[in-house]
């Protein structure tokens, strides 16, 4: 059970390298080679991939996703595949250990203001986060409580998951190897889709705000005119 948890693989100038870091560098030059194979061969089944994560995510945001769809498309399919090669002999998944989850996290956690203060500007956004400012400590706390909440989520369903698969495997490996390993490939797919889901539903959130804000002024500014 000791092999189970990350651990050093070797090292680089003195900087420890994990086999989970080893996996993820495994899994991204399957993931390309996979994309420029089917790319090349399949292209209309990149295109069915391209359409059902479009729909997917435009229907959690409730707007069309074609402006954040590069960002929540290549983090559902990194998560997803994170998740499920550890299925692979040899292979762990990246997402077993803590610092995958919270590097995505931190990823979504920033993305959300990007995308706002693309979509409102510097001033604009950060007027809208703290208006009015007495929310700011309140708005601050939900911030990292919920990139707190991301990366718990995942770590925790990921790797509780893959012990249980673990132990069971361990008490009684002539018969039930097969469908724990098709339980663990759905769980990771699952968490996949929560994850991008909760990170469309932030990012959908911070541009509402903006936007209505920037309505209600426009609608103001509509009102004085059409007084003056």
């Amino acid at each position: 059970m000791e092999g189970f948890f990350p651990h050093v693989v070797f090292t680089i100038w003195g900087v420890p390298v994990r086999d989970t870091v080893v996996s993820t560098w495994v899994m991204m030059a399957v993931v390309v080679g996979l994309a420029i194979v089917v790319g090349r061969r399949r292209p209309t089944a990149l295109e069915m991939l391209v359409d059902f994560l479009n729909d997917t995510i435009s229907d959690v945001m409730g707007r069309p996703a074609e402006p954040h769809l590069p960002f929540l498309g290549a983090l559902a399919i990194f998560i997803a595949a994170a998740n499920v090669i550890g299925v692979v002999p040899f292979v762990v998944s990246p997402t077993r250990g803590i610092n995958t989850p919270l590097a995505l996290a931190l990823v979504v956690f920033f993305s959300v203001h990007y995308f706002g203060i693309r979509s409102k500007g510097v001033v604009g956004y950060f007027k809208d986060l703290a208006s009015p400012i007495f929310i700011l400590p309140l708005e601050i706390i939900g911030q990292l409580s919920r990139t707190l909440s991301l990366t718990l989520r995942l770590f925790g369903n990921i790797i509780s998951t893959e012990l249980i698969v673990a132990v069971i495997f361990a008490l009684v490996p002539l018969f039930v190897p097969l469908p724990l390993v098709g339980f663990s490939m759905f769980t990771g797919l699952l968490q996949a889709y929560i994850f991008t889901t909760l990170a469309a539903v932030y990012i959908g959130a911070g541009l509402e705000a903006g936007e209505s804000a920037s309505a209600k002024s426009q609608a103001q500014s509509s009102k004085e005119r059409s007084e003056n």
